[in-house]
């Protein structure tokens, strides 16, 4: 039997025979379904990628405020196309680690203040030019200035100066940091011709694929770069991500062949997808995790007693398994999970009316609160936040609910408005995810979480080498965010795409969603 299912999945890569034929001769000989497409991934592998074609992704998280700079990239999809277009000095592997990308190697000073990178020789922009140490040096100086609106400010406070030294670029920084390389994964990060600074928009990068269309909130596009540096990614020809916010359409368009991929599945519809001939769910566990978040320095945000109130009158059971469906776990009001290297368990807070109405009635604030949501915010969001809406009435608190249109969600909402429904697919380390959205001058910190003690600690964790140690500040940092912060996290969610039938070397990887961001690269469309 073996033997007959390795041949019959040879042929299936081959492209001789169906994926459904070769499913159905499984089922007969009593194999299942997993183990049968185990069988067809790893022929898949071994028969190596097929060149050519036009791999296209129709995604949820576009809008028509959308932007090229990578500074700005707020959402999936400029997300997504940004790193088709764009590297990093370094990358994450899917299991977490730091890899070489535009930097070869990197190395630190004992107390780890001073960082040193060397800049791979012969890579270059899609405008013909060599990218050099200047590019890298002008790119950080770019994100680091105090006057950036770069998601990545929060992270390159911490540096002192850049300076390119040959082929190197060296990072010297105020205050020891033993993650700096994850940091550097950083997705604003792109290097750019002279940073970005004469034109951050157009799209100039190093990756696999150059720009071709760019029609903000409808469609963008990219043809392979001839001159790209590496071979192991970059298959088809051309690559296409169609902006597809409502998420029956996005199905539609994968099950009628108009896509090949689609990011933010439902969890409500995995079962019936899983049904459709040809259609495959990828879903992993990861960092992300949805929110509703409030400003701290707004009333009657400002005031802990109604947050408390808030995080007390929300049933995250409920929510795991009516809008996850059970693809994820529940959240505790703050940004890490066990996925995190330095993870601390803290008591669980569980839904209590009696305790939200004891810090609502404390608060003093009378009457209702409204909430910001959208189909856009996260999978499930309009059906969470009405869970949350029918949760928090039973203590007592009427939270009025507006529905928000999914164009301009995100540059008109979130981070503006003072209570809102968000998610973040969370960073490689602590350190990263609180320098991104908690520290106080980080530009995406979107609830307004001003604490100098929190700041302060955050600083010493940084410069800390003891792990022991270190662990213990995070915990602690994480109790400050639990019960002081205008974060409620109801609950980490698994990263849900699905592939069609022509898609193969799909990688599982639990960074971020598409494949960490590098579905439309490393997959390709089968012969």
């Amino acid at each position: 039997m073996s033997n007959e299912l390795e041949y019959l999945s040879r042929r299936v890569a081959s492209g001789k025979l169906s994926r459904r034929d070769f499913l159905g001769r499984a089922a007969a000989l009593g194999v299942t379904a997993p183990f049968a497409n185990s069988l067809l991934s790893s022929s898949a592998r071994a028969a190596g990628p097929v060149k050519g074609g036009t791999l296209k992704a129709g995604m949820q998280g576009g809008a028509s405020t959308d932007t090229l700079d990578p500074a700005l990239a707020a959402s999936q999809v400029p997300f997504t196309f940004n790193r088709q277009w764009g590297e990093q000095l370094v990358q994450l592997t899917p299991t977490g680690e730091v890899a070489p990308c535009l930097a070869e190697e990197w190395g630190a000073s004992d107390d780890a203040k001073v960082w040193t990178f060397k800049i791979r020789k012969g890579v270059q922009f899609h405008n013909g030019k060599e990218m050099t140490p200047a590019d890298v040096v002008a790119t950080m100086d770019r994100h680091s200035n105090k006057d950036s609106k770069s998601g990545a400010l929060g992270l390159m406070g911490a540096i002192d100066t850049v300076k390119a030294d040959g082929q190197n670029v060296v990072i010297s920084l105020k205050e020891a940091n033993a993650d700096l390389p994850y940091l550097m994964d950083d997705y604003h990060l792109l290097v750019q011709p002279n940073g970005g600074k004469d034109n951050p928009t157009e799209g100039i990068g190093t990756g696999p694929y150059k720009v071709t269309v760019n029609e903000a909130g409808v469609r963008l596009g990219g043809e392979k770069f001839a001159g790209y540096w590496r071979d192991d990614r970059g298959f088809a020809d051309q690559i296409e991500v169609i902006v597809i916010n409502d998420a029956t359409a996005r199905v539609s368009a994968l099950q009628g062949g108009q896509v090949d991929i689609i990011n933010r599945v439902e969890p409500k519809i995995v079962e019936l997808i899983k049904r459709v001939p040809g259609v495959t769910i990828k879903n992993v566990s990861g960092r992300g995790h949805y929110v509703f978040i409030a400003h701290c320095n707004t009333a009657p945000f400002d005031n802990n007693d109604l947050r408390l109130a808030l995080k007390y009158a929300i049933d995250r059971e409920e929510m795991v398994q009516k809008i996850l469906m059970g693809y994820g776990s529940v959240g505790n009001d703050t940004p890490i999970n066990k996925a995190y290297p330095l993870f601390t368990d803290m008591e669980q807070r569980k839904y209590d009316p009696d305790k939200a109405a004891f810090h609502y009635k404390k608060s003093g604030h009378s009457g209702s609160v409204l909430l910001r949501t959208s189909d856009v915010a996260f999978p499930g969001a309009v059906d969470a936040t009405q869970l949350y809406q029918q949760s928090a009435a039973k203590a007592g608190i009427t939270i009025e609910v507006k529905r928000e249109p999914g164009d301009g969600y995100w540059s008109e909402v979130w981070n503006k408005q003072p209570f809102s429904a968000s998610y973040w697919e969370g960073r490689p380390t602590q350190d990263q995810m609180y320098s991104t959205a908690y520290y106080s001058k980080a530009d995406w910190n979107d609830t307004r979480f001003f604490n100098e003690t929190f700041d302060k600690m955050l600083f010493a964790a940084r410069a800390e080498l003891d792990k022991d140690k270190r662990t213990k500040i995070y915990a602690d940092m994480g109790q400050i965010v639990r019960d002081e912060g205008g974060t409620i996290t109801p609950m980490f969610n698994d990263f849900i795409d699905a592939i069609g039938p022509k898609v193969d070397g799909w990688v599982e990887d639990g960074n971020y969603a598409m494949s960490g961001g590098y579905a439309l690269q490393k997959c390709w469309l089968k012969a």
